[in-house]
C-alpha cells in the first residue's frame, strides 16, 4: 500500500492536474479571505472555507476521475485485479494519495488562525472545527469520486457521475425549498442527502458530531462499494459465478444498512452529546445559573416556535433542545405559520416574525421576537452587523416571566431633555421581568403608587419645583432612584434639589487618569475604574466597566440619616481639570497642574435613607451621563448592561434570581487597506501564479523528456 501511495502523489505532482488543483484551492480561498478577514475583519475562517466549498464540486471530480478508470482504459487494472496485494489496500492507497494533495491547502489555511492570533482575539475553536468539517467533506467527496471511477473505464464519464452527484448534494437544501416551503416527507427523505447542510452545521461555532458520522461513514461506505466494485470484476476474470454476485449484492445492503443506522444513532444522541460548543466565550452552551433555575421549574411551559422545522435557526434550535433535556416540564413545538397562521392570536395582536417564540405558562404567555435574538450593530438602514446572541438570556428572561405572579414597576422620567435609554438597557428591563414605563411628571399629580424605582437619565433642562416636590414627596414615603447627572455648562438648580436630598453633589471638573492602565487607548478620561463590592455590583465586582466623561461625587458621610456606600471609585492618580463640554473635544493638553483637584474620586455611590415610619429611601447616583449607553457598554462587552440591571434589580426588589446578559460575538479585526491589499495580492495573483508556473514547467519537461 505504500509503494502504491507514493507513486500516486508522485503522479499528481509529475502532472499538471495536481498543480492546477492547488493554484485553483489558493485563488478561491485567497479571494475569500481577502474579503471576510482582511476587509470584513471576521475573526475566523468559517466564511472562507464556505466559500471554497463551491469549488470542491469541480475540483474533486478532476482529481478522482483518473485514479481506476485511467487503469481500466489502460488495461493496467488486469495487475491490480491478479496482483497479490488486496483490493482494500490498493483502494486505500490512491485514496489516501488523493486526501494528500487535497489536504495541501487545507494544512497552509490551518497556519492562518496561528499567525492572526497575534493580530488581535481570533476564533480558534470555530476556525478549526470549520477547517475539520472541511476536510472531511473533502474525504468524503474523494471517496465517492473513487467509487465512481471504479465503475467505468472513461475518466469523463466517472468525473461527470461524480460532479453531478457532489452538485446535487451541495445544492440539495434550495431543491427541498423550491420543493415546498412547508417541508413533507419527500423534502425530509432529500434532506438525507444534503451534503453541504453538515460542514454549515460545522461552521457556526459548534463541533456538530452528526455531522462528522455522516462524512466518515459515508466516505467508508463509498471505500466499502469502490473494494466491491474492483472484486466482482476480479471475480468476473477468475470465472465467479451468480453466488458470487448474490453475495456482493447482500454485502451492499448490510453496509447502507449499517451507514443509515450509524447516522440515526448520532442524530439521537443527547443533546448535550452531539454538539460541543467551540465558540470562545461559549456561545451555544447553557450557563450554570441557566441549569439549576430550569432544574427547579415545577410548571410546565410550552414554547412554540413560529416557524417551519426545516427552515429553523440553528443557533435557537440547539439552545432550545439542550433547554428541553434539563427539564420534563419544558416541552417545544415548531409551529407552522403558513400551515397555521392565525396560531399567534391567542397570545399577540400582530404577527411575529419567523422563528419567535411564544412561551406559555399557566397563568401567562409571552412573544419574543425572533429579532430580540440577536444583537445588532446599525451602519445604516440596510446594512447592520450581528454582533450577539441573546436566545438563552430571552428564553430564561420567558421562562421566569410566566412563572412569576408578580412584576415590579420602574418608572422613566420624560419630559427634561433626558438621554433615552438604549435597546440593549431597555431589553435588560424586559429579562428581568420589570414593568417600564415612562413619567412626565407634568400630566400626573403624583408619582404613581405603584413605582419601586424611578430613573432620572441625564436631563439637560432643569426640573420645575413642582417636578421636584412630586419626586421628594414619593422618596418621602420609601421610593427608590437611580439618578445620573449630564455633563453641562446650564444651571439645574432644581434638578440639584434632588441630589441634595440625599446629600450628593457632583464636582465640576471631569476626571482624568495618569496610569495608563486606568483608561481606554489615549485617552485618559475615558476611565476603567476601581469596582467596589455591593450587593448592587455584585454581578461585575470582577470585572471592568467603562465610564467616559466621569465626575467626580461629594457627600458628607457624617450625615445620621443617610448611609453611604461607593460603588465605583477612581485611583489615587486620577484628577479633576474644569471644562466645558465642547473645549474637551480640542484639548490636546491633559498633563496635571497645581489647580487641579486630587484623586481619589466617588463617581457612584448608593445613599440610604430613614424617611418616614422609619422606611429606606435608597438612592444610586452615577456621575457618568453615557455610563448607560451601548456606546460604553461595547468596550467592556455585556458588563455596563450587568451593572444597570444588577442596580435596577436591587432597588426594585426584584424576586428573580437568574439574569443571562447577551452573549456578544468576538469584535471584527482590524487591518489597513495597505494590508489587505499586500495580503490580497500575494493570495490571490502571486501565489496561484506561482504554482501555475510550477506546474507548466513540470509537465512541459516531462512532455520533452
Amino acid at each position: 500500500m505504500a509503494a502504491i501511495y507514493k507513486r500516486e502523489v508522485r503522479a499528481f505532482f509529475h502532472s499538471f492536474i495536481g498543480w492546477l488543483y492547488l493554484a485553483a484551492m489558493f485563488l478561491m480561498m485567497g479571494i475569500y479571505f481577502t474579503y471576510f478577514v482582511m476587509l470584513y475583519g471576521e475573526p475566523n475562517i468559517a466564511y472562507v472555507l464556505q466559500g471554497s466549498l463551491f469549488l470542491l464540486q469541480f475540483a474533486v471530480p478532476i482529481l478522482t476521475m483518473r485514479s481506476l478508470a485511467e487503469e481500466r482504459k489502460q488495461k493496467t487494472d488486469q495487475l491490480i485485479l491478479t496482483a497479490p496485494v488486496s483490493v482494500l489496500k490498493i483502494v486505500l492507497g490512491k485514496y489516501l494519495a488523493l486526501l494528500t494533495v487535497y489536504a495541501v491547502p487545507a494544512v497552509v489555511v490551518g497556519i492562518v488562525p496561528l499567525v492572526l492570533s497575534f493580530f488581535g482575539e481570533f476564533q480558534m475553536g470555530v476556525s478549526y472545527t470549520a477547517l475539520l468539517g472541511f476536510f472531511l467533506y473533502g474525504a468524503f467527496a474523494l471517496a465517492a469520486g473513487v467509487f465512481f471511477s471504479s465503475l467505468t473505464e472513461s475518466p469523463i464519464i466517472a468525473a461527470i457521475l461524480t460532479f453531478v452527484v457532489l452538485f446535487l448534494g451541495y445544492l440539495m437544501a434550495g431543491i427541498c425549498s423550491m420543493i415546498s416551503q412547508t417541508g413533507n416527507f419527500l423534502t425530509r427523505l432529500l434532506g438525507i442527502f444534503d451534503m453541504a447542510g453538515r460542514f454549515d452545521a460545522m461552521a457556526d461555532g459548534s463541533l456538530y458530531v452528526p455531522s462528522v458520522v455522516y462524512y466518515i461513514s459515508l466516505a467508508i461506505f463509498f471505500l466499502f462499494c469502490t473494494v466491491q466494485s474492483i472484486q466482482k470484476r476480479r471475480y468476473s476474470v477468475s470465472g465467479g459465478g451468480l453466488k458470487n454476485s448474490a453475495y456482493r449484492i447482500g454485502l451492499f445492503f448490510v453496509a447502507v444498512e449499517l451507514t443509515v443506522a450509524v447516522n440515526i444513532l448520532a442524530e439521537k444522541m443527547p443533546e448535550n452529546m452531539r454538539s460541543l460548543d467551540v465558540t470562545s466565550n461559549k456561545m451555544y452552551t447553557l450557563t450554570d445559573e441557566t441549569k439549576a433555575f430550569v432544574a427547579e421549574l415545577s410548571d410546565d411551559i410550552h414554547i412554540y416556535v413560529m416557524a417551519n422545522e426545516e427552515y429553523k435557526d440553528e443557533n435557537l434550535d440547539k439552545t432550545l433542545r439542550k433547554l428541553e433535556a434539563l427539564s420534563k416540564h419544558i416541552t417545544v413545538t415548531y409551529v407552522d405559520p403558513l400551515l397555521n397562521p392565525q396560531f399567534y392570536s391567542n397570545y399577540a395582536e400582530t404577527e411575529p416574525s419567523s422563528n419567535s417564540l411564544i412561551v406559555v405558562g399557566p397563568a401567562r404567555s409571552r412573544v419574543i421576537d425572533y429579532y430580540n435574538i440577536y444583537g445588532y450593530d446599525y451602519y445604516s438602514y440596510y446594512e447592520y452587523q450581528i454582533t450577539g446572541y441573546d436566545g438563552e438570556g430571552q428564553i430564561v428572561a420567558a421562562l421566569d416571566y410566566v412563572t412569576t405572579d408578580t412584576m415590579p414597576k420602574l418608572y422613566v422620567v420624560g419630559g427634561h431633555n433626558e438621554l433615552e435609554l438604549e435597546g440593549q438597557f431597555i431589553q435588560t428591563i424586559q429579562k428581568k421581568n420589570i414593568d417600564c414605563e415612562p413619567l412626565l411628571l407634568l400630566s400626573v399629580d403624583e408619582v404613581p403608587e405603584d413605582a419601586q424605582a424611578l430613573i432620572l437619565n441625564a436631563p439637560l433642562n432643569d426640573y420645575s419645583e413642582d417636578d421636584v416636590d412630586k419626586i421628594i414627596a414619593y422618596l418621602e414615603k420609601g421610593g427608590n432612584a437611580v439618578i445620573i447627572p449630564a455633563w453641562t455648562d446650564t444651571e439645574l438648580p432644581n434638578f440639584e434639589r434632588i441630589l441634595d436630598y440625599y446629600g450628593v453633589s457632583v464636582t465640576e471638573g471631569i476626571i482624568l487618569e495618569e496610569d495608563a492602565d486606568s483608561y481606554y487607548g489615549q485617552i485618559p478620561y475615558l476611565l476603567f475604574p476601581q469596582v467596589v463590592y455591593d450587593e448592587m455590583t455584585e454581578s461585575v465586582a470582577d470585572s471592568v466597566v467603562f465610564v467616559p466623561y466621569a465626575q467626580g461625587l461629594l457627600y458628607d458621610e457624617a450625615v445620621q440619616d443617610i448611609l453611604y456606600a461607593p460603588l465605583l471609585l477612581t485611583k489615587e492618580t486620577s484628577y479633576s481639570k474644569t471644562y466645558q463640554p465642547e473645549e474637551l473635544e480640542i484639548e490636546t493638553d491633559f498633563n496635571k497642574t497645581d489647580n487641579d483637584q486630587e484623586g481619589p474620586f466617588v463617581i457612584a455611590v448608593r445613599a440610604k435613607k430613614t424617611v418616614e415610619n422609619n422606611e429606606i429611601s435608597n438612592g444610586v447616583v452615577v456621575a457618568v451621563e453615557f455610563f448607560f449607553t451601548e456606546d460604553a457598554d461595547s468596550i467592556v462587552p455585556g458588563n455596563n448592561v450587568r451593572a444597570f440591571g444588577n442596580i435596577i434589580g436591587t432597588l426594585v426588589e426584584q424576586k428573580s434570581t437568574i439574569f443571562i446578559p447577551m452573549k456578544l460575538y468576538t469584535a471584527m479585526m482590524t487591518f489597513s487597506t495597505r494590508t489587505a491589499a499586500i495580503v490580497g495580492l500575494l493570495s490571490v495573483v502571486i501565489l496561484p501564479l506561482c504554482l501555475l508556473v510550477i506546474g507548466f514547467i513540470i509537465w512541459f519537461r516531462r512532455r520533452r523528456g
